[in-house]
């Protein structure tokens, strides 16, 4: 496990939207570069940048042409490298964004696979041995477009055909047995991307769909889990400090598979959802009926969340870490529903639970989710996507650019949240992830480490209060003011609002969080 990890709080960027330095409407290496200072002062030491390889962008850069090649929209590998190496120099690592289940149909893997005369290539995609079958049951295909005589299976978009590790219960002679050369030498060319970005300065990967690679396998997806405990083995012996997270949202079974982290996700159903998104979408596209624990006068159930995280985080703590997100680049911001004093107290809970935590550009401010038409296979994730907003300035301070190029528009809303406007004051939210992640730095026990002791937890009642080591945490994010007994008496070192700790008993004023020592 790679030592770093232990204090390790993750920035996500999405390059397009970061900084655009040229004046081409599209962000850039070099704007990454430049707010290197910035991400290191808000508190985090890590990066996980969305693809930056070349690409169509058919679906915003998860749709890879070349592995080995930057896009010229962010600039060359060399400039790449530089990012690496002035990060480094700041003491933050950098994670790359590598898609392992699928590529562009532009890859030159995929030009020479479509070739009606067998190759070397041939199945480093799934075909169907007939243009014509009835044998597709679970798979999604597309049939007719090339000379080849089959059909090619697909990962996602019709744009991206699906990579072949082979089928773990093949059910014809097309579906290879994960046991194929072939099947095999998919996994080595992943292999030697890994080694290709890690020999220039890469410190790992967030590695998209990580379960989606072995067809047709079972519930505990044994065939995919084979693939990365094999690459893991040879990240320990090559690479001990590289990292990979896992876009898989199952830690039991990910972490096991040989990943350092596995996401959170917002799936539906899943505890994760009930804290900051549990909300159905109106006819209007806006939110109502929001039940999140997060929302002040939502009279959200905490017991949601631990129903389902304390099983997973339990069974794992000895095989890796479980990410608590604030968002990412597929889903709606949390601007969108919850005010900022109400992300104060969700980021001070995430950010105090074990665990390695991301945060995703522009949440520090409280960006706002725009409603936009699609933008490179976004749909409705384009608006998550939005230029970050750094002034009060032309185009929010991201480009240069007349507003007709960039490449989505700003947030135009009068009073749209800045960085230029959050650091003159001293109450932003933008300064109190500071504070929080600050703390955090300076106390091991409220690091990445299992040492998580739920103290009270009611279903259906607030406070929320639990122990790290040497630290109580309380959470109250409703309009009224609750207690709750906890043993013991404490100093308070953080609080959001007022409360105290002391004569048995632990009381938290409305839309409050307190951190004490004990």
């Amino acid at each position: 496990m790679p030592k770093w990890l232990d204090d390790a709080v993750f920035y996500e960027i999405y390059p397009q939207s970061f900084l655009d330095t040229n004046g081409d409407g599209i962000g850039d290496f070099q704007g990454i570069i430049e707010k290197l200072d910035y991400i290191k002062d808000l508190g985090c030491n890590a990066l996980w940048i969305n693809p930056c390889f070349d690409s169509p962008f058919k679906d915003a850069g998860y749709d890879v042409r070349d592995y080995k090649k930057t896009a010229e929209r962010y600039g060359t590998n060399d400039d790449l490298k530089r990012l690496f190496a002035e990060a480094h120099r700041k003491q933050i690592h950098v994670l790359l964004d590598l898609v392992p289940g699928h590529t562009s149909e532009e890859h030159e893997w995929f030009i020479k696979s479509k070739n009606p005369e067998p190759n070397e290539y041939w199945n480093r995609y799934i075909w169907t041995n007939s243009w014509f079958s009835w044998d597709m049951e679970g798979l999604k295909f597309i049939a007719g477009e090339t000379e080849r005589n089959g059909s090619y299976i697909v990962n996602f978009f019709k744009c991206q055909p699906a990579l072949n590790y082979g089928f773990l219960q093949p059910r014809t002679p097309w579906q290879l047995p994960v046991t194929h050369p072939d099947s095999i030498a998919t996994r080595e060319a992943l292999k030697d991307i890994i080694r290709f970005w890690l020999d220039r300065g890469c410190d790992g990967f967030r590695v998209d769909m990580a379960d989606s690679l072995v067809k047709f396998d079972d519930e505990k997806k044994t065939g995919t889990s084979a693939v990365w405990s094999n690459i893991r083995e040879m990240l320990d012996k090559e690479y001990p400090e590289a990292a990979i997270v896992s876009e898989w949202s199952n830690p039991p079974l990910a972490l096991k598979a040989g990943f350092h982290m596995d996401f959170l996700l917002d799936h539906e159903g899943k505890g994760y959802h009930t804290l900051m998104r549990d909300y159905k979408v109106g006819a209007a596209g806006t939110p109502v009926d929001d039940k999140s624990f997060f929302k002040k006068d939502a009279k959200g159930d905490i017991c949601l969340f631990l129903e389902n995280y304390l099983p997973w985080y339990e069974s794992t703590k000895g095989d890796g870490y479980i990410s608590l997100i604030t968002g990412n680049h597929d889903t709606a911001r949390l601007g969108a529903t919850l005010s900022p004093d109400e992300l104060a107290i969700a980021y001070a809970t995430l950010w105090t639970l074990p665990g390695v935590p991301f945060l995703y550009y522009g949440d520090e401010i409280a960006m706002r989710y725009l409603f936009l038409p699609t933008k490179e296979g976004g749909f409705t994730r384009t608006g998550s996507r939005t230029p970050m907003q750094w002034t009060n300035g032309k185009n929010k301070g991201f480009s240069n650019a007349a507003p007709e190029k960039l490449y989505l528009p700003v947030d135009p809303a009068p009073g749209a949240p800045t960085v230029e406007t959050q650091e003159k004051d001293s109450s932003s939210l933008l300064n109190t992830v500071k504070a929080i992640l600050k703390l955090r730095h300076g106390e091991p026990d409220l690091q990445a480490q299992p040492n998580l002791e739920i103290l009270y937890a009611e279903k259906g009642k607030v406070p929320f209060i639990y122990r790290r080591g040497s630290f109580v945490i309380a959470v109250n994010p409703s309009t009224d003011a609750v207690s709750a007994p906890v043993k013991g008496a404490g100093t308070p070192v953080f609080t959001i609002g007022t409360g105290t700790l002391d004569n048995g008993e632990c009381r938290l004023n409305a839309q409050s969080f307190g951190i004490w020592k004990v």
